[in-house]
């Protein structure tokens, strides 16, 4: 493990500041330390620990410190907040102290030695109390600890990694359904197992005869226990069912009090399907043998039906990735075997399909071919051919015209290819660039007025490009103190008060529940758990679309609050593109970055699924490996350890958005600015792969524009979309090369690479500095 720990002195911190100093934490103010072995044992067991020496005289307050297992990346932390050690008495209030909770009277002198061991916590960031008492804390007499120990339980999740599988065939003797089921979990497993006639599931027991350990339960099932396996571990178990059942149903018992079922329902598995195939392929062999004609005819048949075999094929494959998942003892390695398996079996059936369309000649087509648009798989996630362009950064507002002045460069941006754009925030807000919002329904705002905000919208549907509002939703700026001083009174139409901001914000003393995010300590933390919050939210998310014309969003900082709140705000608006900004650090071991950034990956495909799929997030993954790979001539990163791309495109490409630079990693604000001069290659890679690409204004209008414009057109000719294949067909220190969708093949990095002629040939079309693109001819 190692010890993230920072120092600071009480009476300096400031609420105003509560956001600049959480981001500085994670960077410039923490001090990450390994742990080292100790030599103290205790019956047998190891012990490691960190020394921190403080000097007697030092103005020092407290020491605040959290754990990581670096083996699993968990964060362990003490009642979900950061450990604190008090080194003055000024902080015996604070909850989160270790130690004896009373003044410290007792004490005097340095502190002494510490052993602690700490309970996993839920949050990830520091959150300290409302500094109210600041002002009776500096008059108190500040005194020292002698010293203390205390030691707490730690909860260490290991996760277990099991398959259960079952397959289904016909005995060409006795015409039963033979259904095995086997499984690699450990002990005694007991199958608690029953049949169905139709689609109402409803349990039966069969007659007899029966598995071997079966017994009756309570006249509603049966209960087998699962025996071991001739070769190999495991268990498994043999049923036998009559043709008149088209279903067998089953969950597993693994102790007293530990089943096992697909989430929350019964394990099905349908037969009748097998069944049905099993006949129509015996039917068709006998038919060839007698008649040319027929055999032809049951052919058919048995397309269709293998067809629909092949689906619901698809349909078991992706039930068992959803229980396995919802059970988690799947791992990454099968649930993504399980989804090859699924493209290889759609693929077949498509394969299938089109064998069996009829053929036409040219001269009995006599209408012209209407190209339809690409079908809208859901809501929020757009034809998946989207270019999203960033229509601002960090100074737009200054003008105070900026909706006039970017309505003059839509027909511009259309040309250049961009189908979606970004707007900045549209409300009224404490801080100019619209991030810190205060009356919702108030959109006259530094970039202009809401007249001049429909105006553009509307010039840019008539360029035939879609609008994404930048929703903030985590945060709001209150308007009035309450009773004890604190700013958490709204104004305007939406005048909340207390009750809709959380209540272990530190800074504002919320009345409503638990935060069910990180808290963005600049401003009150909306309770989404509030009904009549979502209630307003929603109409007011409404009315942007209704009135301002808005398509979709960008939605602020939404690791503030669970992806399942956004869901319901998508679902009350449909919108067609939305994408949300889920930012947090990528993983480092000792200052450099790590190859493997799966466990960051995860925390945004996490979000990502929290909103059932409505909306994707930016990719802040792919952003943190290229910065390392570009920077440090380390173009191996760009390949996970499977060879695919090590960012949310590599996993989840549909719901990946792309971005080589934003208004708060670049601009003037520069927070994590991409490595100089090597923007383009940034841009190679972005609009040449899977995903959905995102272009920084800045970079649009630069000497970088006729490059990204050709990058564009490139992408668009060969009709590359967010679910494009990928082929990495190279990977080493100075150069990356892939391949995409066998259309086109690119390399960034300064080392050599020439695709390799095969069915196709290749021919360089575009070309940068330590970048080139080639098309298939």
């Amino acid at each position: 493990m190692e010890a993230h720990r920072w120092l600071y002195a009480c009476w300096e911190v400031d609420s105003s500041l509560g956001n600049f100093s959480r981001r500085l934490c994670r960077q410039d103010y923490a001090i990450e330390t390994p742990l080292q072995k100790s030599s103290t044992t205790m019956d047998g067991d190891e012990f490691y620990e960190v020394n921190i020496s403080i000097e007697s005289n030092s103005k020092i307050a407290a020491i605040n410190f959290v754990l990581k297992d670096e083996e699993s990346g968990s964060w362990y932390q003490h009642r979900g907040r950061d450990f604190k050690v008090p080194l003055m008495d000024s902080l015996q209030q604070d909850s989160n102290i270790v130690g004896a909770k009373r003044g410290f009277d007792l004490w005097s002198g340095s502190l002494g030695q510490l052993s602690n061991i700490l309970f996993k916590g839920e949050g990830s960031e520091y959150k300290d109390k409302e500094a109210s008492s600041d002002l009776e804390v500096s008059k108190q007499k500040l005194r020292r600890p002698e010293g203390f120990y205390e030691e707490l339980p730690i909860v260490k999740e290991v996760s277990v990694h099991n398959s259960v599988s079952v397959s289904v065939k016909i005995c060409p003797k006795t015409a039963k359904t033979l259904v095995y089921l086997e499984t690699d979990l450990p002990g005694d497993v007991i199958v608690h197992w029953g049949v169905c006639r139709d689609d109402s599931k409803k349990w039966e027991i069969p007659a007899a005869p029966y598995p071997p350990e079966t017994k009756i339960f309570k006249d509603k099932a049966l209960r087998t226990l699962l025996q071991p396996k001739e070769q190999g571990n495991g268990f498994g178990g043999l049923f036998a069912l009559d043709e008149e059942f088209v279903g067998f149903l089953f969950v597993l018992k693994l102790k007293e009090d530990v089943w096992l079922n697909c989430m929350g329902e019964d394990f099905y598995i349908p037969v009748s399907s097998t069944r049905s195939s099993s006949l129509l392929r015996q039917k068709e062999s006998t038919s060839m043998e007698t008649s040319g004609k027929t055999a032809e005819t049951n052919t058919e048949v048995s397309s269709t039906v293998y067809t629909d075999e092949i689906i619901n094929e698809i349909r078991h494959l992706v039930s068992d990735i959803s229980s396995e998942k919802s059970r988690k003892t799947k791992t990454k390695e099968a649930q993504e075997s399980i989804l090859q398996e699924i493209e290889k079996l759609a693929a077949e059936a498509y394969s299938i399909f089109r064998s069996c369309l009829p053929t036409f000649s040219e001269e009995a087509v006599l209408e012209p071919e209407v190209l339809e648009p690409p079908p809208n798989i859901c809501s929020g996630t757009g034809t998946g051919f989207e270019i999203l362009c960033q229509g601002f950064n960090w100074e737009s507002h200054k003008s105070g015209r900026w909706y006039d002045e970017l309505k003059k460069k839509a027909s511009q941006l259309a040309s250049l290819g961009f189908t979606v754009i970004w707007l900045p925030p549209p409300t009224d807000s404490v801080s100019p660039e619209g991030y810190m919002p205060t009356d919702l329904y108030n959109l006259n705002s530094r970039y202009g007025t809401i007249d001049e905000l429909k105006d553009l919208v509307k010039k840019f549907h008539e360029v035939n490009i879609r609008v994404l509002g930048d929703a903030v939703l985590n945060h709001r700026c209150a308007q009035h103190k309450n009773q004890n001083g604190i700013w958490n009174i709204f104004g305007g139409r939406l005048n909340w008060d207390d009750r809709a901001v959380v209540a272990d914000d530190p800074h504002f003393q919320g009345r409503g529940n638990k935060s069910s995010g990180d808290n963005f300590h600049a401003a009150p933390n909306i309770d989404h758990s509030q009904d009549f919050v979502r209630k307003d939210l929603k109409e007011w998310l409404c009315w942007l679309r209704s009135e301002i014309g808005y398509d979709g969003w960008r939605l602020d900082f939404v690791r503030g609050f669970w992806g399942g709140y956004v869901k319901d705000y998508l679902d009350a608006t449909a919108p067609y593109f939305a994408v949300g900004e889920y930012w947090d650090s990528l993983n480092y071991t000792y200052g450099e970055m790590d190859h493997n950034q799966d466990a960051h990956r995860q925390r945004i495909v996490d979000w990502i699924n929290a909103t059932n799929g409505t909306a994707g997030a930016f990719d802040v993954t792919t952003k943190g490996v290229l910065h390392a790979a570009l920077d440090r001539c380390e173009y191996w990163r760009l390949s996970d350890q499977k060879g695919k791309p090590p960012g949310v495109v590599g996993w989840w490409p549909s719901r990946a958005v792309t971005f080589v630079e934003n208004h708060d990693t670049g601009s003037t604000q520069g927070h994590w600015r991409f490595p100089s001069g090597k923007e383009m290659q940034g841009y190679a890679y972005t609009l040449t792969h899977p995903g959905t690409p995102a272009v920084f204004y800045d970079h649009i209008f630069s000497h970088y524009q006729s490059e990204i414009a050709s990058l564009i057109s490139l992408r668009n000719r060969n009709k590359i979309h967010c679910r494009s294949t990928i082929k990495i067909t190279k990977a080493e220190r100075d150069v990356y090369a892939a391949i995409i969708d066998e259309k086109v093949a690119v390399k960034i990095g300064p080392g050599y690479y020439e695709p390799q002629s095969g069915p196709q040939k290749w021919s360089p079309v575009l070309e940068g500095r330590d970048y080139k693109v080639w098309e298939a001819s």
